[in-house]
């Protein structure tokens, strides 16, 4: 399908993986969360490969300790600077959600671009310090609107959201480090003949 000549096109911004372990993405497409940085966000959640199958938890999930991304690190987007911190130290229990502004941080790329995530818990950084693409900054927590243990993204330059895009290459070299950190220690990778 292509645009009708009136859209312009979705600009983008490429950024280092939110997490050193595998994860599944959820999209909030343009229209569904209007503010700035949300328009085009995503929601990042830690997976591993069980029996065969892609899972977020282990159970039944109704416990935070239950997700396999509840604590894991969460890596800054780009060499930037910490513009913004909120912490939020209330913990959402799986399928309910207090509200409130989530645990967040605000970076500032030189040029202006700005990435944010949201969700975060034990906030490592804080206002004004240089970080590195990759460098931990916090750690993934389910607060404010958030039903579950997650990193929202969202990315904009100016007053306008941007798409989010994953350096692919930079996840290939995490996952050549520590290949096993994408299985359940009860399964072993499919390798197909």
């Amino acid at each position: 399908m292509q645009s009708s000549p009136q859209e312009k096109p979705i600009n983008d911004v490429m950024i280092h993986p939110v997490y050193n372990r595998l994860s599944i993405l959820a999209e909030h497409p343009e229209g569904e969360l209007e503010y700035l940085g949300d328009a085009l966000g995503r929601d990042c959640v830690v997976v591993k490969f069980v029996d065969g199958w892609i899972r977020l938890h282990d159970g039944d999930g109704s416990r935070n300790e239950d997700w396999f991304g509840w604590g894991a690190a969460v890596l800054a987007p780009f060499d930037s600077v910490v513009e913004s911190v909120h912490h939020n130290p209330v913990a959402n229990e799986p399928g309910h959600h207090s509200g409130g502004k989530a645990g967040s941080v605000i970076f500032r790329q030189d040029g202006g671009v700005r990435v944010l995530y949201g969700h975060v818990d034990g906030i490592e950084v804080k206002l004004g310090d240089a970080v590195v693409a990759g460098q931990r900054i916090a750690k993934v927590g389910n607060n404010g609107y958030s039903w579950y243990p997650h990193i929202h993204v969202g990315a904009w330059k100016v007053d306008t959201p941007l798409q989010i895009r994953f350096d692919l290459r930079a996840l290939g070299r995490l996952q050549s480090e520590d290949p096993d950190r994408y299985y359940d220690s009860q399964s072993q990778p499919r390798v197909d003949p």
